[in-house]
């Protein structure tokens, strides 16, 4: 056992000496890492992270390790954070649109109405926020309801960017000790936690560039925990201010209705989405925000957006319709997956709260793939369920997006292979083991089938 925590610590120790080297390649006053050379040497310190933090992952879950594990996963969790949070934002300005929408929210006007260029917002206006807003002279915030009352309750603690950090820290800490609940009620080793604790991709994202992503996490957190405790309408309605974050945890709903009484927690989902948004109805129309205009700009609307359409695209001419077929398929996909949920037995406490997991594993990891984002946070939400549920190919798309920091070929599918072919792969292995007759049988006499 003292190997195995010697074992940890040297895995750990690297984790913490790339992200110091990765953090000292910036340019001081750059408001990116600095010259494609500094970018590109560091994405290769970040994917020498990720191959560490996989194969320490592979370690932790095949070992059994001493109790004092779970302190040095959770302290060097803490120390690469307390690096990373004073740093510049060097990978992404959205987090000066968050302090924005909770100063105009702190002076008693609504964030959907007005694009921050706009003269009736001149007065809140600063050096240090607004002129790093992106999108400023054009669009109104994108954020979902339940993340602008976030910010509102920000913007009236504190106006800064390191307060702001502290607060996704804060919602990062409310997620790890649901998982060490999770985990507790799972029978499971705690040091797992360091799956999602010690992920470089969910590092970079939160500690470094504050994303809003961790408010989303640590509320999905809340409800998976609330729904293994049974407290199905708890679950429901915190599913549903985890959608209001970011859209993208809706898609779990099957997981969570589950075995259990479906009108619960539906009920209480959809109560709080609508009043949520009713907080925010005075802006009408543009209550939606920018998300109709994003769609087009990310070229969502028109299919060019898309990893799998992007690489048919180069093979021969699409139809217009392409990218609603495309999604129609998707959708009929995801729903059958869905239905096998739904129709999935609960089992004991620990075997339920692995299904849980797993199950939502699934669901986020195929709606994520399937629109296919190219910004590198919208994986990081991935690595929370697989702290309980590890998959070989979600732990993959929880971590490997880093390499989206850059695009050599300033192309949608070509770069993004080293992502997505993995993954595929992964998932066709883990499915060929999971229905091989043999591997079964085996696994059935040493009982790890019920």
């Amino acid at each position: 056992m003292r190997r195995g925590l010697l074992t940890l610590l040297l895995g750990g120790g690297t984790l913490f000496a790339l992200t110091l080297g990765a953090l000292a390649l910036h340019t001081p006053g750059a408001r990116s890492v600095g010259s494609q050379v500094r970018t590109d040497v560091f994405v290769a310190f970040l994917m020498a992270a990720v191959v560490v933090y996989l194969v320490t992952v592979r370690f932790v879950l095949r070992h059994r390790l001493p109790q004092q594990a779970i302190w040095v996963v959770l302290g060097l969790a803490f120390v690469m954070r307390a690096v990373l949070m004073p740093a510049p934002m060097l990978l992404s300005s959205d987090i000066y649109r968050y302090v924005w929408d909770g100063r105009v929210q702190a002076a008693g006007i609504n964030p959907y109405r007005y694009i921050p260029a706009d003269p009736a917002l001149a007065g809140l206006r600063d050096t240090a926020i607004y002129p790093n807003i992106n999108r400023a002279n054009y669009a109104r915030t994108i954020y979902p309801p339940m993340a602008q009352v976030f910010f509102a309750a920000m913007g009236r603690i504190s106006d800064s960017v390191i307060a702001m950090k502290l607060a996704m820290f804060l919602c990062e800490v409310i997620a790890v000790l649901c998982l060490l609940r999770l985990l507790g009620l799972a029978k499971l080793p705690p040091e797992r936690v360091l799956i999602y604790a010690w992920n470089p991709l969910v590092l970079w994202s939160f500690a470094l560039d504050g994303h809003v992503d961790a408010v989303a996490v640590g509320l999905l957190g809340l409800a998976l925990l609330s729904r293994a405790r049974r407290w199905d309408g708890v679950a429901g309605a915190l599913l549903g201010c985890a959608a209001l974050v970011k859209f993208l945890p809706i898609v779990a709903a099957p997981a969570f209705l589950r075995g259990g009484t479906l009108w619960r927690p539906a009920i209480a989902g959809v109560a709080v989405i609508a009043l949520l948004y009713g907080l925010y109805l005075s802006a009408g129309a543009h209550v939606l925000g920018f998300l109709p205009s994003y769609r087009s700009e990310e070229g969502l609307a028109s299919g060019g957006g898309f990893w799998l359409l992007t690489g048919l695209a180069h093979l021969f001419t699409l139809p217009p319709d392409a990218a609603m077929i495309y999604l129609t398929g998707a959708a009929i996909g995801l729903g059958a997956v869905a239905l096998l949920i739904l129709r999935g037995k609960s089992t004991d406490t620990g075997g339920d709260v692995v299904r849980l997991c797993r199950d939502t594993a699934i669901l986020a990891a195929c709606v994520t793939a399937i629109i296919s984002p190219h910004y590198t946070w919208y994986f990081a939400w991935l690595a929370l369920p697989s702290v309980v549920a590890p998959l070989p190919a979600v732990l993959w798309l929880s971590a490997a997006p880093v390499l989206l920091y850059i695009d050599p070929f300033a192309d949608r599918f070509y770069w993004p292979c080293l992502i997505y072919c993995p993954a595929v792969g992964l998932a066709l292995v883990a499915l060929w083991r999971r229905h091989d007759p043999v591997r079964r049988a085996i696994a059935s006499s040493e009982g790890s089938i019920p």
